[in-house]
Formats: C-alpha cells, sequence, structure tokens
C-alpha cells in the first residue's frame, strides 16, 4: 500500500501539503487517461513542447489528490489536495517504480533488441500462462515511460513477469534497468532501427546489454556476430564487478556450436519443424508458422522453455498451438454504418485500457459499443475485477456492452450503469445476435484468444473490395511529434486534413490530431469541415476555399473562413450581418508572390478599415503560401516572399489593433526556412510521411500502404499479348498475375506496360500491358509460387509511394489524393 506521505520517503521529496491518506493504486502521466480519480497519482512530465503541470487544475477538479510536481503549487490553491516536490518528475517516476519492483522476488525476465520484443514477449505469455501468474508489458510499452507503468502492474500474487525495454539514444537503459530488474535477459537481435540515435552498431549493442547488468541468464543467438562480441565483452566486464551474480549465457545457433544447436529448418506448408541438439541431446518443435521473423522468435522462446526445465513434450505440445500476435489495433468500416476496432487477440486490464483510450479517440458515431470476453488470469477475485472494468467503461463514457463468457455473465450486476447483454460464449452470441441491432456506433471488438472474436469481427465488418489503404495512426503521430519537436517554443501547429486527409481520411485522422493536442485544422471546403464538426470535432478549423452557398454552413457549424478578396469579404460580411453575429473569426489570407489568392499589398487599409467597420469580423489569423519552401534554387525568391509577408502583416496588423497569429511556413519550411515559423506553422504532406524535400524523410515513418491481391494467375506462352491493345508481348514463357486494382481505384494508367511496378512475395514485378479500369496483370514470371490470394503491395514501407509518384511523372501529392473512395481504408494504432 502507497500512500502520499509513503511516496514522499521513496522519492526524498518534500510533502508540500498533506490533507489524507487515501492509497495510491494507479500512477496517471496522461490527464486524458485518468479512470480511477481517488486513487491515482498524477505525475506531470515535462519535455521541450509541453509542460503536464498545466492539467494538475483539470484533474483536481475531476477528483484527483495526490500529485508529484516538480514545480512549487501555491499554498491553498487545491486544498484537498497532497503535494509532493521533486528536482525532476520523470526521475521520480522511476525511482518510485524502481522501488516497487524491488518489493518482488520473482523470475523477471527482461527483453531487448531491434525486433521481434512484443512478439516473443506475447509468445511467452501464451506458452507459460498455464503455469504461473503472469504480469507482463501490455502492448509495446518499452519505453522511458512504457516500461515503469508496466512495472507499476505488479502485484503480490504475480509468479512471473515479462517486460520489453527500448531505447533510441544513449544512457536511456540505465534508467530502465533500475526499474525492470531482470533475473532473465533475452536479447532478440540486432538491426539498422533507430541507428540514427547511435555512433555504430556496437555502440547499440553495448546500451542495450546495460539492460542485463545484473541478470542471472541472458539468452542471445550467437550468429550476430557484433552481438555475440559485446555480449562476450560485456560478460567479462561484468564478471569483474562487484555484484552478487553471476551472468550465465544460454546460446542458440544456425551456424555454429552453442547450448542449443539448430540441425535442421524444415517448412512444410503452413508449419515449420525445428531440430536442435541441446546440450547434446536431439529436440525438436513444430510451430504454425513459416517466415524466418518468427522462427527466430520461436527459438528465443523455445531457450527460455529450456532454460526453466519445461518437459520437451509440454514445449513441443504448447509450440504447435503458438497464435498470432495483434501488433495493432486496427479499425475498419463495419455493418450499417458503424466503425469495427478490432483487438480479437488478448483481453487483460492493460490492453483494455489501452483499447478504451483508441475508442474514446473516435467521435464520428453517437455510440460507442464493447464486446468483452472473460478476462483471464488477472489475479483479482471476479467481483472487484468486474468491478473494476465497469468503472472504466464508465469513466470512458460506453453505453453498450456485450459480455461473452461464463465469468463475465455470472458478474453482470457490476455493469448495471451500462446497457449490457451477455451470452456465454461466442457460438451462443453468433447464433442469437441479430446485427440489425448495430447501427451507427463504434465498436471495440476484445476478446482473449481462445474466444475466437475474430468470427465476430468477420461478421459485423463491412465486406469490402479487397483492395485496401492501410493508415498507421501511430506513424502520423510520430511524424506531428518530429516536426513539433522542431518548432521554437510557443508556436503553434496547424494540421492540414483537406483533400480527404491527403487520400487517408478526414474524421479519422482529425479524431487523432484532436487527441494529440494540435492547435487548428484546415480544410478545403465548408462540407468537409462539416463532417468534422459531426464526427465530434471540437478543434478550431479553417476553411480555406469557402464558397458564398457555403456561408451558412460556415456560420452553423461555427468553421472560420479564409478571406482572400474582397468579393468574398463583402459575401461574408452579407450572411454575418443577417446572422446577426459579431467578432466572428476569419483569416486574412495575403498574396505574396504565388499569385493563386489572397490580397494584395495595395488592398491593406482599404482590407483593414472594412475588416473593422461594423465589429463583424474578429481576425485569428494573417498568412500566404509560399511557393517554392523545398526548392534550394529557389531560396532568395522564398527570402522575398517572407519580406513582403513581414511587412504586409505588420501594416494589417497595426491598423487592425490587436494581435493575430501569423503564419506562412509548410511542411518543407518548418525544416529548411526556421526562421519562418512565426506564430503557426501548416503541417501538410510531411504528417503523412512524405519529406518533398528528402532531407527530413529519414525522421518520418510511412503512413500509408497501399495493397491488393492477386486475383488469377496465368501461364501463356512466348508471342502471347497481355491486355487491351495486345501493347504487351511475352518474349519468352511467362507467369502472368492480374491483381484487384486499376484506374479507377487511383492506380494511373501511366504505369501500364512496365513503368510501374508492385511488390508479390517480397520481390518487385512490373506491369504487363495496360492498366484498365478494375484489373491490372503483372509479369510474376521470375518470382516462384505466386497463387491466388496472395498479397500485393502497390505502394507502402519498402516500396515507397514517392517512387510510385517517379514512375508514374507525377508528385506523391497526386497520387495519395488520387486513391479513390472504393478503396476501403483501415485504420490501425500499433
Amino acid at each position: 500500500m502507497y500512500t502520499a506521505e509513503s511516496i514522499s520517503k521513496i522519492l526524498k521529496g518534500e510533502l508540500m501539503q498533506q490533507t489524507g491518506y487515501p492509497e495510491i493504486e494507479h500512477i496517471l502521466l496522461d490527464s486524458r487517461k485518468l479512470l480511477v480519480a481517488e486513487t491515482s497519482l498524477f505525475i506531470p512530465l515535462v519535455s521541450d513542447r509541453r509542460n503536464a503541470h498545466q492539467y494538475i487544475d483539470e484533474l483536481y477538479q475531476k477528483g484527483v489528490s495526490n500529485f508529484v510536481v516538480s514545480e512549487p503549487v501555491a499554498a491553498g490553491l487545491y486544498p484537498k489536495a497532497n503535494i509532493i516536490l521533486v528536482k525532476n518528475t520523470l526521475q521520480a517516476l522511476h525511482a518510485l517504480v524502481a522501488y516497487h519492483r524491488q518489493q518482488f522476488h520473482i523470475p523477471v525476465i527482461g527483453i531487448t533488441g531491434s525486433n521481434g520484443k512484443t512478439i516473443v514477449k506475447e509468445w511467452l505469455f501464451q506458452l507459460l500462462e498455464k503455469d504461473y501468474n503472469i504480469v507482463r508489458s501490455p502492448k509495446s510499452y518499452n519505453s522511458q515511460i512504457g516500461v515503469p507503468l508496466s512495472v507499476w502492474q505488479m502485484k503480490p500474487e504475480n509468479q512471473l513477469a515479462i517486460f520489453e525495454a527500448g531505447i533510441s539514444q544513449p544512457g536511456e537503459m540505465v534508467n530502465l534497468e533500475k526499474v525492470i530488474r531482470p533475473t532473465i535477459g533475452i536479447f532478440t537481435n540486432i538491426g539498422e532501427a533507430h541507428n540514427e540515435g547511435f555512433l555504430n552498431i556496437r555502440q547499440k549493442v553495448n546500451e542495450k546489454l546495460v539492460l542485463f547488468t545484473r541478470a542471472d541468464v541472458l539468452i542471445y543467438c550467437k550468429d550476430y556476430l557484433a552481438l555475440n562480441e559485446c555480449v562476450n565483452n560485456f560478460h567479462n566486464l561484468v564478471g569483474k564487478r562487484e555484484i552478487d551474480n553471476d551472468l550465465q549465457l544460454l546460446t542458440w545457433s544456425r551456424k555454429t556450436e552453442a547450448d542449443l544447436r539448430i540441425i535442421g529448418v524444415d517448412k512444410n506448408d503452413n508449419h515449420t519443424r525445428i531440430d536442435a541438439l541441446y546440450k547434446q541431446d536431439p529436440v525438436f518443435i513444430r510451430i504454425p508458422f513459416t517466415d524466418e521473423g518468427s522462427i527466430e522468435n520461436a527459438i528465443h522462446c523455445w531457450a527460455l522453455m529450456l532454460h526453466l526445465g519445461k518437459p520437451h513434450d509440454v514445449i513441443q505440445d504448447r509450440m504447435d498451438h503458438l497464435g498470432n500476435i495483434a501488433m495493432r489495433l486496427e479499425m475498419k468500416q463495419g455493418i450499417n454504418n458503424s466503425s469495427i476496432i478490432n483487438d480479437s487477440y488478448n483481453s487483460d486490464l492493460g490492453s483494455l485500457a489501452i483499447a478504451l483510450d483508441f475508442l474514446q479517440q473516435q467521435r464520428q458515431h453517437p455510440t460507442r459499443t464493447v464486446i468483452l470476453s472473460d478476462i483471464l488470469q488477472s489475479g483479482k477475485s471476479e467481483g472487484s475485477l468486474y468491478e473494476e472494468v465497469a468503472g472504466m467503461l464508465e469513466k470512458k463514457g460506453i453505453q453498450k456492452l456485450i459480455g461473452i463468457g461464463k465469468h463475465i455473465s455470472r458478474e453482470k450486476q457490476s455493469f448495471q450503469k451500462v446497457h449490457s447483454t451477455f451470452y456465454a460464449s461466442t457460438e451462443e452470441f453468433l447464433q442469437k445476435v441479430d446485427t440489425a441491432d448495430f447501427q451507427n456506433e463504434s465498436i471495440l471488438v476484445k476478446g482473449a484468444r481462445v474466444f475466437q472474436f475474430e468470427r465476430i469481427g468477420k461478421l459485423l465488418e463491412q465486406k469490402a473490395h479487397q483492395t485496401i489503404l492501410e493508415i498507421n495512426l501511430s506513424a502520423i503521430a510520430h511524424n506531428v511529434k518530429a516536426y513539433q519537436a522542431l518548432l521554437k517554443p510557443g508556436t503553434k501547429l496547424m494540421a492540414m486534413v483537406k483533400a480527404f486527409a491527403y487520400g487517408s481520411g478526414t474524421f479519422e485522422i482529425a479524431s487523432l490530431l484532436q487527441f494529440h493536442g494540435v492547435d487548428y485544422l484546415a480544410v478545403a471546403y465548408a462540407d468537409e469541415g462539416v463532417d468534422l464538426r459531426r464526427a465530434g470535432i471540437t478543434l478550431p478549423i479553417m476553411v480555406m476555399n469557402p464558397e458564398p452557398s457555403s456561408f451558412d454552413a460556415i456560420l452553423q457549424w461555427n468553421l472560420e473562413p479564409e478571406l482572400y478578396s474582397m468579393y468574398t469579404l463583402e459575401q461574408f460580411e452579407e450572411s454575418v450581418r443577417y446572422a446577426n453575429k459579431t467578432n466572428y473569426p476569419v483569416h486574412i489570407k495575403l498574396d505574396t508572390g504565388m499569385h493563386r489568392l489572397g490580397f494584395e499589398q495595395h488592398e491593406i487599409a482599404e482590407l483593414a478599415q472594412r475588416l473593422n467597420a461594423e465589429g463583424l469580423f474578429k481576425v485569428q489569423s494573417i498568412f500566404s503560401h509560399l511557393a517554392a519552401s523545398e526548392d534550394p534554387a529557389m531560396d532568395a525568391f522564398t527570402k522575398t516572399q517572407a519580406e513582403r509577408f513581414a511587412k504586409m502583416s505588420a501594416a494589417l496588423q497595426q491598423q487592425l489593433g490587436y494581435g493575430v497569429i501569423r503564419h506562412i511556413a509548410n511542411s518543407a519550411a518548418i525544416h529548411r526556412h526556421p526562421d519562418l515559423q512565426l506564430d503557426m506553422v501548416r503541417l501538410g504532406i510531411g504528417m503523412y510521411g512524405v519529406d518533398s524535400v528528402g532531407e527530413f524523410q529519414d525522421k518520418l515513418r510511412n503512413v500509408s500502404t497501399l495493397k491488393t491481391t492477386v486475383a488469377q494467375v496465368k501461364r501463356i506462352p512466348a508471342g502471347d499479348t497481355v491486355g487491351y491493345g495486345a501493347t504487351w508481348k511475352a518474349g519468352k514463357p511467362a507467369v502472368i498475375a492480374t491483381v484487384r486494382i486499376g484506374y479507377a481505384d487511383g492506380y494511373k494508367r501511366s504505369l501500364g506496360n512496365g513503368k510501374g511496378q508492385m511488390k508479390v512475395r517480397g520481390k518487385l514485378a512490373p506491369v504487363a500491358g495496360v492498366v484498365a479500369m478494375d484489373m491490372l496483370m503483372l509479369d510474376v514470371t521470375h518470382i516462384p509460387d505466386v497463387t491466388e490470394g496472395d498479397e500485393v503491395i502497390v505502394f507502402g514501407e519498402d516500396l515507397s509511394v514517392q517512387q510510385l509518384a517517379r514512375w508514374a511523372g507525377t508528385i506523391a501529392y497526386e497520387i495519395l489524393t488520387s486513391i479513390s473512395q472504393r478503396v476501403k481504408r483501415v485504420y490501425y494504432q500499433e
């Protein structure tokens, strides 16, 4: 049991104010994720961009009474609060959770490496859940913040802990080692991820190895030469320290002698048999996967099972039943105008909280529904467990619950504040449910793996064209933060969600941006803004191309028009006057040289007079548009535009008599012309993972993946032609794959006859013949075993949209915005 007084002693902080002794159970770092106010401790973190101390007042009003702060709080401001003052709140978080970790004397598995950490963690849970009460990291919580939140979950009933740790720069693992204190270590592999933070691969390995400074055993693959070399040096170094443990190395290899020597890997259909010698005894496992990543991950798990002394027949049986791990929350279009969020592979309190946060972001439907299975192995009594779940649902504004399973059904009295229905099994639900009962709602499907909730997902998802555009919401959030890190303190950010958010989908992206605290949104036309308002978006929205016919909608839905000419000003004046409004927010566009839209220098005096005349308007911002900010050869022209803007905006602002936001920088200018950040910047294509300059591209993550499937495979003789016009002829016997995408989906017709290529089974295949409306053909002669139903990547992580644009002789903007609405969007959060 922790109280403010005991935590103050642990942190060696100053207990500035104590008004009670409530038990503290939850650590709260994000004000938006409050679940149980009475038992939460808020620790406001401070970064270059955000100081969370600003949310103390809001949380106090919501009932939070325990705070750890690094800034003094005025005496008497929060009379019922316990307040602990420390020097650094992030350090305090680590120190508190490190103390908590020291209270437990159970095996703790710490996992690090470049790839596979989350898969190995989740597979170990599947393999060992029958033997231990396990606590583990929710999802991929492996950062400086995620790790302490994971370790804080440790409870007396736990018998085994599994935590993953990741770092992006030197010095970070020291903190995580103190928090996790693993007794068993697994180093999955070493690769290129996060290389930019380190001098070389060996520095990265050595930094990650710090996690195992006090471990008893370390499991790793000797085939990574740099890793093996660094581990041996680390082993010798640890051996010389005055530490009360002797680090044991448990190695495996496919190439050389090791504790677990792999001697055979036989792939057959959808399974792989792996034969090995473990300390010279023959052993084997079979796994239901054939890809190399899964094989490597399974061997790490195998080595750990052998270390724990599990019988070979138990290991073999459990390995043969390993299941897929959902690495992401997926949102798809559902039946009856609903959205389906699919998280149907696990169910525990930690991952439920994450999924509910994602569900809460969705404002496009009036109703939020959760379909939830029994929560297995929580360590809590059923009564207290489902009371806690009911509290979570209530806090997150969930209107409907469908509980599936005998345990959750027994506790139906806990859910009286939510409209709830219960079924004993998934089979019963599928037999009795009427899909017409689901209308215009956001539905979270959240179940433990044994409940096979993927069957429910298939029932509720709208049957779709097999060409889909996947949108990585986590990547968008990453890209926004990458640009925010470049901004000067106080500079606001306007996010461009026009043109269907560059093809990505408007309200889904806007919900994410609103959640992550951008300051403004911009759309092209009023109807886009109206759709956002209807979807629950409350951020201020600038309309860049307001039309007189849309002025009533703009006023009705509290949108903010861009005014760029005396004509639009006069027309909007009439609408505002007729609506009997005053001080209505508007944005003034200045023409500084692009000559598309905007007021010119000679109009400034008259413009100011008109804006001030009747008190109809309140100018929110003055802005202009850079014509060539990405082009170094045009920097002189960019400078000229900036000078014109400074002069014109200063004159207008002076005559208005009050301060306004000024902005001129677009995505490229944010990093190429930091002096032009001014009061706000407009982030567009960069947010979607494309740097038009190229120099900032390595800081961005791919957002969109356009994929389709093979409809049919044909073998044709030499001399036969393919497609309309018979423009492509086989020079030799060829294999042709027809895929489900055409120019009606947005794939350019100019990419036909070999100009465009797609990835099939990891290899590039050129387009054969012309692109048709709904289909096209690929030459896959050089790619073995292509079959109907195979996935085809049009663009994505390994085949960039920029490359596709170069083949098509255009720009990434056009490719992204040309993807038609019939291509279904699937949104996911990692």
